[in-house]
């Protein structure tokens, strides 16, 4: 299928609410009420032949085929592990989640936190699952891809060496939801080993749909804390801000919980932590805001949404970085107008908030093809009286942009900007020209916006 046709059928999709987290994509095409209605029917258990339990779903590499890490593993389904097994036992929580001999911790501080959440989490793991009525050896788990939301199908046969799973695990060996959810997950990205390293943000983002911030607290804004509070009033994940007063003058305090409840802070104002000492004692802030699909609450305050999906090609689209000046206005340009300013600035001055993240498509994916990620980021321009024309390098290499990104290797880049109302370009690139590739270009805004896509090229 070519680039424009895929981008077709995407778009239809949507238009038919196909990818919503109420009308879900069929990964794989596997229809999880129609396969376990045939294993019923048939009396078998479900097979997947779309993840066997061989040893290509374990790895490529360091779990590939031939691999000394692989010897000895043996699929198993959780009923020949244990006589009385629990999709989830007395609620799940943050102790149903061990790490096996996987490199996925990111993963798992995203699970554990998940289930602190009791709105998003039933979204992710559908709780009607059981061993018990109407067992099929069928299971299934919802997450967001690259702008839609996916039903991923698995049989429940787990690696296993010498009779215990291989990977994440219960603390309650009779509990099996946490080893089936990286099941799932890891099938989604190809194999278990395609999960080694990464970034709790990814976790967050494929189980709410959400954009993830990162803050690194050494360089962290004057404003931060500010930011904190203001995330909170929005839904989205981090730890909870409150001010309390010593020695009658108020103190930022933030309070954080380690997701595996074994470490706990012990300094001053412990169960609380100052900002300050959380400043020096933390390296980095995740904050994961959320879209208002995701948020069920209406006690919290909603960012608007815009999203748009877009492909580099070479030899016409992938322009590079702003210093390769005979083709970066060849880049995807999507144009957004700001209107009305934020109701409480955090910096005290009016202006509009949008966050903007650009995220490239199948990482993970392609790592077993031995593919690095791209270097990608992006620029803003002021787009004024342009009418949806293409902005050209007249105008791109003339002017400076207002506001920019980093290049990164990661997935995705987000950043937080303050912006004058008015229209802006935001010009989606790779650091170097002539790379092939796909992405999406979401913006958060603390205001109603209007964004397109400029289709015109000049």
């Amino acid at each position: 299928m070519t680039s424009t046709a895929y981008r077709l059928v995407r778009q239809q999709n949507r238009e038919q609410g196909i990818g919503t987290n109420h009308k879900m994509v069929k990964f794989s095409q596997q229809d999880y009420k129609t396969l376990r209605k045939q294993c019923l029917k048939s009396g078998r258990l479900f097979e997947d032949n779309r993840f066997p339990a061989e040893p290509t779903s374990l790895g490529y590499d360091e779990l590939g085929p031939d691999s000394e890490e692989t010897k000895g593993v043996v699929w198993k389904r959780p009923k020949e592990l244990c006589s009385n097994p629990k999709f989830i036992d007395d609620g799940a929580t943050r102790t149903d989640i061990c790490q096996g001999e996987l490199g996925d911790c990111w993963l798992l501080a995203a699970i554990a936190s998940l289930t602190l959440d009791q709105d998003i989490l039933p979204r992710v793991v559908p709780q009607e699952q059981s061993f018990t009525e109407g067992y099929a050896g069928i299971f299934h788990f919802q997450f967001w891809q690259f702008g839609e939301w996916v039903d991923v199908v698995i049989d429940d046969r787990l690696p296993t060496r010498d009779g215990k799973l291989l990977f994440v695990h219960s603390a309650e060996s009779s509990e099996f939801w946490s080893a089936l959810l990286e099941k799932a997950y890891a099938k989604l990205y190809g194999s278990y080993e395609a999960l080694s390293g990464g970034h709790t943000t990814e976790g967050f983002e494929d189980f709410t749909g959400g954009i993830a911030e990162v803050y690194t607290l050494e360089e962290a804004p004057p404003n931060l804390f500010q930011i904190m509070q203001k995330a909170l009033s929005l839904g989205s994940l981090l730890g909870c801000a409150i001010n309390v007063n010593f020695q009658g003058k108020p103190v930022q305090l933030v309070r954080i919980r380690n997701p595996w409840g074994e470490v706990e802070w012990t300094g001053p104002w412990s169960d609380g932590i100052s900002y300050s000492d959380f400043i020096n004692q933390f390296s980095r802030l995740q904050i994961c805001n959320l879209t208002p699909d995701t948020l069920l609450s209406d006690k919290v305050g909603h960012w608007n949404h815009y999203q748009y999906e877009g492909t580099w090609r070479v030899g016409s689209t992938a322009g590079g970085r702003r210093k390769c000046k005979d083709t970066f206005s060849s880049n995807p340009q999507f144009v957004v107008r700001l209107e009305d300013v934020d109701d409480d600035p955090l910096d005290g001055k009016d202006g509009c908030t949008i966050l903007v993240g650009l995220m490239q498509k199948d990482v993970r994916q392609q790592k077993w093809l031995g593919r690095d990620p791209e270097f990608i980021g992006f620029a803003i321009y002021k787009y004024k009286g342009q009418s949806n024309v293409h902005l050209g390098p007249d105008v791109l290499l003339r002017q400076s942009p207002v506001a920019e990104s980093s290049f990164t290797y990661k997935r995705e880049v987000c950043k937080r900007f303050n912006l004058p109302p008015g229209e802006y370009a935001i010009v989606p690139s790779t650091y170097e020209p002539d790379k092939d590739g796909s992405f999406l270009l979401r913006v958060f805004s603390e205001k109603p916006a209007a964004a397109r896509y400029c289709v015109t090229v000049t």
